[in-house]
């Protein structure tokens, strides 16, 4: 299940619950004649339906659907307001779900502040209208609650980012996977498009890797590939994105490049790996295929084809070498 379908679901529930919850208090107050607070009930039920309904209608782009705020706002600012103007000490009990619910759809540092500022006035409004220690009691009782519900959102956030850069990153270098390439590539293709800049790729590849594993093992090859990975972070400009394509094949995303400067960061690139004394290995050189996006260039595959392409024409001619394969000329 999708992080966006996953959230559909919870938000979905939780707003569910709360209507079921709310409109049983609605009710149970007009059973016993306490018709403010039914209507109250009944208008904070209307808004908790209304998350239900816009959760569906928001479903394909849930993570940053900002309705959900203006619906919460309007139910702790309703809730906020009947504190101040109705004379019923049960009502502070109504913010506990109110905080859980917060917790549940907002992001986690949205939700916190709207529920610090429903939790500041209603302890106030505690210890005036009730004696220190009752106010006391169920100040703590809300704390707790929105404590422990906050711990829970922020251990879940952590995890789900975890899995998220296991997924994405290279365990051994740090680097970016082949998975997500893909994913930038076309977002960066994208971009490209719409404004109009230079779009650039290298694929480079360590020559005779096959040789240097039978020479120094897998371990020395490892280190190679961790060393070679963290001088390429060293090398690349802030923007380009490093990817690991296996063991001995580099990716590199360089946005708003045009054909001279991706010439110029590939001999920059070939030349300080050439020069460098690594561990183990001792001297090691790539090759390096280069291309910039043309007009027809809308796909991942395209530019990473002639890429690869390139970089085989530059290991034919020798290694420690660098080609350039260029697509059609953009139109200005």
């Amino acid at each position: 299940m999708t992080e966006t379908r996953l959230r559909t679901w919870t938000h979905s529930v939780g707003y569910g619950l709360a209507t079921l919850f709310i409109f049983t208090l609605a009710l149970q107050n007009l059973r016993y004649g306490f018709y403010e607070l039914f209507y109250l009930a009944s208008g904070m039920a209307a808004l908790t339906l209304a998350g239900v309904a816009y959760t569906f209608l928001s479903r394909r782009h849930q993570l940053s659907a900002p309705g959900h705020l203006v619906i919460l706002s309007g139910l702790n600012s309703g809730l906020l307001a009947a504190m101040l103007t109705m004379n019923s000490t049960g009502i502070t009990h109504w913010a506990m779900p109110l905080l859980v619910l917060n917790l549940l759809i907002l992001p986690l540092r949205q939700a916190l502040m709207l529920s610090l500022l429903l939790l500041t006035p209603t302890a106030i409004l505690l210890f005036i209208n009730q004696p220190p220690a009752d106010a006391l009691t169920a100040l703590s009782g809300l704390l707790i609650v929105l404590t422990v519900a906050a711990l829970y959102i922020w251990h879940y956030d952590h995890m789900a980012q975890s899995a998220e850069d296991l997924a994405i990153t290279d365990p051994v270098t740090g680097a970016h996977n082949a998975r997500f390439l893909d994913e930038t590539l076309q977002k960066e293709i994208s971009r490209a498009i719409a404004t109009g800049h230079s779009l650039s790729v290298i694929n480079l590849a360590i020559d005779y890797a096959d040789e240097a594993a039978d020479l120094h093992g897998k371990p020395g090859m490892q280190g190679l590939f961790c060393n070679m990975t963290q001088h390429l972070f060293g090398v690349i400009r802030a923007g380009d994105t490093l990817y690991t394509l296996n063991d001995s094949e580099f990716f590199l995303i360089l946005p708003f490049t045009p054909e001279e400067g991706v010439r110029v960061i590939a001999e920059r690139i070939r030349r300080t790996i050439s020069e460098n004394h690594w561990p183990v290995i001792g001297k090691a050189t790539v090759s390096l295929g280069c291309t910039t996006r043309g007009n027809s260039d809308t796909r991942t595959d395209t530019l990473r084809k002639r890429a690869h392409q390139a970089m085989l024409e530059a290991r034919r001619r020798g290694a420690d070498s660098a080609w350039f394969s260029p697509g059609e000329m953009l139109r200005t």
